[in-house]
Order: structure tokens, then sequence, then C-alpha cells
């Protein structure tokens, strides 16, 4: 029967993929508004063939005349679908994702910021291009963590990771959107701390042990919510607006994983 489950799966999402992307490829090379609502309509399509059923709490912020920079906490590969599927985003990648099999590619394709970590060189025109893309309408999604959790705890937020993108210089124009990734059920059931790292992808476990682990488990459930935005007041700097960041999403967090 797994063989037949992952068998369906990859048909679907091949499927899927070939029906959507050719638009989608064309919407890109016009830069049509279209192109977004493409790309949210083929991960809506993966989290229903994964069997990965989304709750949203709140809504993303729609400030007038440019994007929102959202910044969320991090559990898994799983996150890009679930946040792709219930809002037009892009999101900021370190530098060598783009060379990741398959995960790579799609990132490019969803017009991902590969940023360098390694160097404070380019820190300026990292921004720079950011900002851009936020004054251009675009919303962004950081990963503040700087890496993955089991998904019953947030690591801090690194303030440094904010700071790159111009953080409390001004450079960014955006306000700051905390948003939680919770995973709170299997089966329809409490998922519980100890089943909880069933959707979580810590660093050291290879990526396609964990993508057969997750379509082995057809009936995830995650609450995806939008907490209140975080404006750059003057005076703040970015380990302040950091801090609030990071105690928001925990919040919403801890709320989600208690079913409240």
């Amino acid at each position: 029967m797994l063989f037949f489950r992952f068998a369906w799966v990859a048909t679907a999402a091949l499927i899927v993929t070939a029906v959507l992307l050719p638009a989608h490829m064309i919407a890109r090379w016009l830069r049509h508004p279209i192109r977004k609502n493409i790309e949210r309509r083929w991960h809506r399509a993966i989290c229903k063939i994964l069997g990965v059923k989304v709750e949203v709490r709140g809504s993303m912020v729609q400030p007038s005349g440019h994007g929102v920079l959202i910044a969320a906490n991090h559990i898994s590969w799983l996150d890009i679908i679930v946040l792709g599927s219930v809002a037009p985003i892009s999101f900021v990648a370190k530098d060598e994702v783009k060379d990741w099999a398959i995960f790579g590619t799609l990132a490019v394709w969803q017009e991902s910021v590969f940023i360098d970590r390694t160097t404070r060189l380019g820190a300026k025109a990292q921004a720079e291009i950011i900002n851009k893309r936020l004054l251009d309408g675009d919303n962004i999604v950081l990963f503040p963590e700087g890496t993955t959790s089991d998904g019953n705890f947030i690591y801090p937020f690194k303030s440094s990771l904010f700071g790159a993108l111009g953080v409390g210089a001004a450079a960014i124009s955006s306000p700051i959107q905390p948003v939680s990734v919770a995973y709170n059920k299997l089966c329809g059931l409490p998922m519980g701390r100890f089943k909880r790292p069933l959707a979580a992808w810590p660093g050291d476990i290879e990526i396609v042990p964990h993508l057969i682990g997750v379509i082995s488990e057809p009936h995830l459930g995650v609450v995806v919510s939008f907490g209140e935005p975080v404006d750059q007041c003057e005076g703040m700097n970015r380990k302040e607006i950091t801090q609030i960041v990071q105690e928001r999403v925990a919040e919403m967090t801890s709320l989600a994983l208690r079913g409240r």
C-alpha cells in the first residue's frame, strides 16, 4: 500500500506541475501578478496531495503601495508548501539552496531572494534588493531562526538576519508581520510533543527519507497564525524589533500547540 501511496503522490504532483508550469513561466516572463496566484494554487494542490490540512488564523496585512516582510518560525521544508498555500509570497533563502535538487528549482520558480550569510560585504546590496521587491509589491518571508526546530519550540531569532535586510536602519520600508507555523494534529487528533518531530526536518536528516516519512503520514494538521504587524518605529534598533517579533511568534505557536 505504501508503494501505491508514493506512486499516487508522485503522479499527482507531476500532473499538477505540468498543467500549471507553462502558464506560470509565461506569467513570470511578462511579470504579470497572476503568477503568484498560480504559485498559490500549486501549493494548495500539493498540500491536498500530501494530505496536509491547513488551518489559517488571522490574515496577512496588505500595506498600501508595497508588500510585507513576514518573519516565521521554521520547522521543515513543508513550511514552504504550507505558507505558499495561504498567501502570495516569496522567500529569503540561503544562496546554496539554488543548488538543491527539486527544491532549488522550485525556489527559483517562486522568485526567492538568495542571500550569502557568510559575508557582510554584500549586506547592503542584499537589503536594497529585498527593499525593492517589497516596494514592487512582493511579500517576502524570512526565517529568522536560521535553522529548523523539532516543532515543539522555536530557536532564538537571529537579529543579524534582520540586520542583513536593513531592519532597524530604516532600509526596509515595510512593516514586519510575525507568522507562526505549528504542526498540531495527526489523523485529526492532537499530535503531542513526541510525534510532532514527524513533521520536523532537522539539518542532520536527508531530504529523501524525510519526504518519504511525510508521504507515509497523509493526515498532518498545521496551524498558520498571522500576528499583529510590527512597525519600525523611530529609535528602535534591530535587536529590539527582533525580540518583539520573536515573542509574538512564540506566543502564537504556544497557543496553536495547546489547541487554543
